[in-house]
């Protein structure tokens, strides 16, 4: 049978540049709109069983974060609901991977993926829960919704927004907001039960669903990366950002969390917004109160490596947090974790997955219920 290569469908990306032996198959990650950054690959490969394949991504060299091939490891997947990662290694700027075959087909990966129709699946259940609402606040490029889901009441004063994917090559934000929505909609959890008679929680589980579908790393359909949008965000370039800040504008922000993923860092992290005008001791005490209380509740999660601190004063308003922190003079923080593995705890297996992303997701309802009264 004849090595075949595909794409074309949710969230794929790659171009095939030879097949022809299986020893040394070639390919490349095709670029985001806009051509600045290309890292999330997802593809298919129809073969014979049984055989070895050997598979380079040769443009991975110039990708827009290189340093992320270290110790990186591809996944894979004979059905598409396991994922498991294969032997990899990156020498002389080609990322190369191979895999003994189980079967005809099999789906390699940048992270285990998040679909549209998954996502289709999440609003779905949460549409039939009695504690939730769901709406539409507005259409991307493309013609795709923009899914806000609301969880409690209307009337509770506090709102805890929460957001992911902005980078839509990033589907560990969307593993993190489905057990974080899932443990928020459990009627037997009381720790969820409690935060409901204070809050109403607001959740955007993927702020960029063209780029998802198209199989970007960080951009929308017009090529913008979102996350540099929100002190300059229009309808005719960057509409996901437009119209959640429209509705937090409507809603009012007590507390928001941007959910990420990182590269080259092999750590779960909080990035906070020291660098803001606005900064206190008292936003400090909140943030370092609302992480160690997260360590404390999952051990997935670290203080000690991350991102640099900001200088004073020197925030980046275009970036998510950073604004929403100094607009609604609240605490808003940015959450990243790994495409490799949790260094600290790593599965051999499975490295960091959607799973442990699921599991994190729900820590951090308790890690928000540790600090709602301060709030």
């Amino acid at each position: 049978m004849a090595v075949v290569i595909s794409s074309q469908f949710d969230g794929g990306n790659i171009e095939c540049l030879s097949c022809d032996s299986a020893d040394n198959i070639r390919l490349n990650i095709v670029p985001d709109a806009g051509g600045e950054f290309y890292q999330w690959f997802y593809f298919r490969m129809t073969a014979t069983a049984g055989n070895h394949y050997q598979l380079h991504i040769d443009n991975a060299g110039s990708s827009s974060y290189p340093n992320g091939w270290k110790d990186y490891r591809v996944v894979a997947s004979y059905d598409r609901k396991e994922w498991f990662r294969i032997d990899t290694s990156f020498s002389n700027d080609v990322l190369s991977f191979s895999l003994n075959t189980d079967s005809d087909t099999v789906w390699f990966a940048y992270f285990t993926p998040y679909s549209l129709q998954r996502h289709d699946d999440l609003i779905a259940r949460c549409a039939v829960s009695s504690k939730a609402a769901v709406e539409v606040i507005g259409k991307t490029l493309d013609g795709r919704d923009i899914d806000l889901i609301r969880i409690g009441s209307v009337e509770k004063p506090l709102k805890i927004w929460a957001i992911a994917r902005q980078h839509p090559g990033e589907p560990m934000a969307q593993w993190w907001m489905e057990g974080y929505l899932n443990r928020l909609l459990d009627s037997t959890d009381a720790v969820s039960c409690t935060l409901l008679d204070y809050a109403e929680f607001l959740v955007v589980p993927n702020m960029n669903p063209d780029g998802s579908f198209r199989g970007h790393l960080r951009t929308n359909a017009f090529g913008i990366n979102l996350n540099r949008e929100w002190n300059k965000s229009t309808l005719e370039q960057s509409p996901e950002v437009f119209y959640v800040l429209q509705k937090m504008r409507e809603t009012g922000v007590s507390f928001n969390l941007d959910v990420h993923g990182d590269e080259a860092l092999p750590y779960n992290f909080i990035a906070g917004t020291e660098g803001i005008h606005s900064w206190t001791a008292e936003r400090k005490e909140l943030q370092e109160l609302f992480k160690s209380h997260l360590m404390s509740i999952n051990p997935d999660f670290q203080t000690t490596v991350g991102y640099p601190i900001t200088p004073p004063k020197a925030a980046n308003y275009g970036i998510c947090s950073s604004y929403i922190a100094e607009q609604f003079a609240c605490p808003a923080m940015t959450l990243e974790m790994p495409f490799k593995d949790n260094i600290e705890i790593p599965d051999p297996i499975k490295g960091w997955s959607g799973e442990r992303s699921k599991k994190l997701g729900a820590s951090c309802v308790a890690a928000i219920h540790s600090i709602i009264d301060k709030l």
